[in-house]
């Protein structure tokens, strides 16, 4: 066993101990659509007073804080994104209206005199405002004497000894506790019971307490801001709920919900055992096919996917990500994707077994690994660029697939080049291994490349033939967008999307007709997975969705909201446009990329297949009827990493070739390219495709669009790569002029080795 050998076995034993042992040590944070519960976001509004700035946001969200604290939820989580938005997440909350209302309630928290009975509710006078008090009694109040935000702390306290029940105190920061002082003394100098003697607290246009100042008290000395306390006949909630407002009430800015996601505990169970199933199955089925194809290194190269498994997984536990459902499905994605590298090496390492027989087989293995580095690199790049992308410009879900299918890349890269080459190249050692070409899965070309050396088609003699296929798929797709539409998902339209399992089957025209009853004529309702009742509306708040779920109650019995989805329409137009600049950006990037890395005329060509497929795919879910939302996004931009992916492998090829052959005709050296890459082709695509299988048959409703727009695009990618990249380079190479490649080293010999192997003495016969 060589040095590097040895060190990369090291290695890989370090890393893979360190991650059981965080994967045994350490739990997973799972998001609220896997654990159950409610996800708002919140938009801060500019006020008469204030801009909704990164500093206004941040103090909105300390006091948003205190308020969903006094809520007794369980690890609540509240971050800010961008300058003005706030995410609030709150586990196993199925009912989100109670939070609404505490969230929601936007305006500043005020303190008023009392001048007298008002005479017309609601009305604005040149003094203040004319509202009803708790009891509903109309009154009149004098202007803002003080703001929420000089309330230090309030606090519900139980007075036993006296006998008073539960009362609520007040404290204020030091220049409020004077105005304050100065407000209950002028109110005091009114007649005990006399409207004059209260002081009125407003929220949002309501009194939540009008408490008459003691007797006790003085005119003009009022209540010193420490020893405050409001008494009445409140019960232990409502102390509590009163003292929470004052608490929390002083927003610095408004806020606006624009977003609200709630998804069942059920359902979020269900999501991670069917995932959990599919990645199991997949991946056996994986392991299983590369075990047969490249029989003891294959089967190495299975082992250390499990390795890959558990690395990967440790990194998203050790980083803390939040994996949620699209970041489930990207993780069992990743697990095909890993295949890629191996595949790549195997199938070089074949080729250079095949060209020199002589040559140990542990010399054909490192030259395997050396010749495919470049093509792994750049494949995995073109990846994270698409993982990267859905980061920055996706939102929720969206931005943790990226995260998952980032690391995962990653992680794969690092099981290929370290682990498996560490595990290959000790077993490519053995005599016994070299000895029996059957078992290695090596020494010999395969049964597809056998079969295209045998045959030897002609496949680019014609490039405008598979243009014309190209185009004809593309004219396809672009119809069933002209003629069926798109269906785009609330989260890029706007609106409401509950879907509600019922304990007694209800069908779609029973369901719309008893909601059509209840004043919900518009609603589109269909069937959700397992029977039950999806709607979807334009405009509906929580109250209205309480009135909607028991109207169906009233059909199916027992009514549970199994997912709940809330977008504003101006965070639709948004979300809506950020799909459309990630899709430009990607294209430009990639289109940059490929540039740099190879010629122009590869990077157009390639950039030409990634568009064909991206039209293919919505063109496919348009004639499908199927919704585009951010998890079809998702798909959309892993598709695009995966067609460049392959593009890469091919180009990558040709231009080796075309180095080594530079008299000779592209066309020629192109189609020798596309037989060369096809074997790792096939089978790359088989890997990833066990596992999207899997996804589409087992991972449950909520993954089966996002596996279908998956397998629709790696199998359009896949031929788009070779009959469509492929011949339209060949024909913009007749309108360029660069010269072809230049070998990038002539001094390596034919066997590209940069040193001899230690176990080889140089001999051949």
């Amino acid at each position: 066993m060589t040095r590097a050998t040895t060190v990369r076995a090291v290695l890989a034993a370090a890393v893979l101990l360190v991650a059981v042992l965080i994967t045994l040590t350490m739990s997973p944070r799972l998001g609220l659509d896997l654990q159950g519960g409610t996800r708002m976001v919140l938009q801060a509004k500019d006020s008469d007073t204030a801009k909704a700035d990164r500093e206004s946001t941040d103090r909105t969200l300390e006091v948003l804080r205190k308020r969903i604290d006094s809520l007794g939820v369980a690890e609540p989580t509240l971050t800010r994104s961008g300058e003005d938005r706030i995410i609030v997440e709150l586990p196993d909350v199925q009912d989100p209206r109670k939070a609404a209302e505490v969230i929601g309630r936007t305006a500043q928290l005020t303190f008023h005199a009392v001048q007298g009975p008002g005479a017309l509710e609601g009305s604005d006078t040149a003094a203040g405002l004319t509202l009803p008090d708790e009891q509903g009694s109309r009154l009149a109040l004098g202007p803002v004497a003080l703001s929420g935000a000089g309330v230090k702390e309030a606090s519900a306290s139980f007075d036993a000894q006296q006998g008073a029940g539960w009362s609520v105190s007040l404290d204020f920061h030091k220049d409020a506790g004077r105005d304050w002082t100065r407000l209950t003394g002028e109110a005091a100098c009114h007649p005990v019971q006399d409207e004059r003697r209260r002081v009125a607290i407003v929220l949002d246009k309501q009194v939540i307490s009008s408490p008459q100042v003691s007797p006790t008290v003085g005119c003009n000395t009022g209540l010193p801001s420490g020893s405050t306390q409001i008494t009445g006949s409140f019960s232990a909630d409502e102390a509590r709920e009163l003292a929470l407002l004052i608490q929390g009430g002083a927003l610095p800015v408004p806020v606006e919900i624009v977003e609200q996601r709630t998804v069942g505990p059920t359902l979020g169970a269900a999501a991670i055992d069917a995932s959990a199933r599919a990645a199991l199955i997949g991946a056996a089925a994986t392991a299983l096919f590369i075990t047969v194809v490249y029989r003891l290194f294959g089967a190495l190269a299975a082992v250390a996917l499990g390795a890959y498994g558990v690395i990967s997984y440790a990194g998203l536990v050790a980083l803390g990500v939040t994996l949620t459902l699209p970041g489930l499905a990207g993780f069992v994605l990743a697990i095909g994707m890993a295949v890629d590298a191996n595949v790549l090496v195997f199938e070089r390492a074949r080729e250079e077994h095949a060209q020199y027989p002589g040559r140990s087989l542990r010399t054909s293995l490192t030259a395997g690994f050396r010749h495919a580095w470049s093509a792994v690199a750049d494949s995995n790049v073109t990846t994270l660029i698409a993982a990267g992308l859905l980061f920055f410009l996706g939102s929720g879900p969206v931005k943790g697939f990226g995260v998952t299918l980032g690391i995962g890349v990653l992680a794969s890269m690092f099981s290929a080049l370290v682990i498996a080459r560490a595990l290959t190249e000790i077993a490519a050692g053995s005599t016994f291994v070299g000895d029996y070409r059957g078992i290695n899965g090596i020494a010999g070309p395969g049964r597809v490349r056998t079969w295209l050396n045998r045959r030897d088609p002609q496949l680019m003699r014609s490039p405008r033939r598979w243009l014309l296929i190209s185009t004809v798929l593309i004219a396809v797709a672009v119809t069933g967008i002209l003629v069926r539409g798109v269906n785009l998902g609330v989260e890029f339209t706007g609106g409401r999307l509950v879907e509600y399992a019922t304990s007694r089957p209800v069908d779609v025209e029973t369901a719309r007709s008893a909601l059509a009853g209840a004043g919900f004529a518009d609603a589109e309702v269909t069937t959700a997975g397992a029977g039950d009742i999806s709607v979807r509306t334009g405009d509906l708040d929580n109250a209205g969705e309480h009135a909607l779920r028991a109207a169906l109650a009233e059909e199916g019995g027992e009514t549970t909201k199994v997912r709940d989805e809330l977008i504003g329409p101006s965070l639709g137009d948004e979300l809506r446009r950020n799909a459309l600049i990630a899709l430009a950006i990607a294209v430009l990037v990639q289109l940059v990329y490929l540039a740099v890395r190879f010629r122009w005329t590869f990077a157009v060509a390639s950039v030409g297949a990634l568009v064909h497929d991206v039209i293919i795919l919505v063109g496919a879910f348009a004639w499908l009827g199927r919704t585009v939302d951010g998890i079809f996004l998702a798909a959309l931009l892993t598709v695009i990493g995966y067609s460049v992916n392959d593009s890469v492998v091919v180009f990558d090829r040709v231009r080796e070739l075309w180095a080594k052959a530079r008299r000779e005709p592209l066309g020629t050296v192109a189609n020798r390219a596309v037989l060369q890459t096809i074997p790792r082709t096939v089978n790359t695509g088989m890997g990833a495709l066990f596992i999207l299988v899997a996804l589409a048959v087992l991972g449950g409703d909520s993954l089966a669009d996002f596996a279908l727009a998956l397998l629709i695009g790696i199998v359009v990618g896949t031929y788009s790569s070779v009959m469509t990249a492929v011949p339209a380079a060949l024909l913009l190479e007749r309108g360029s002029k660069a010269p072809p490649p230049v070998r990038k080293s002539a001094s390596r010999g034919r066997s590209g080795a940069g040193r001899r192997d230690p176990l080889d003495n140089g001999a051949r016969v």
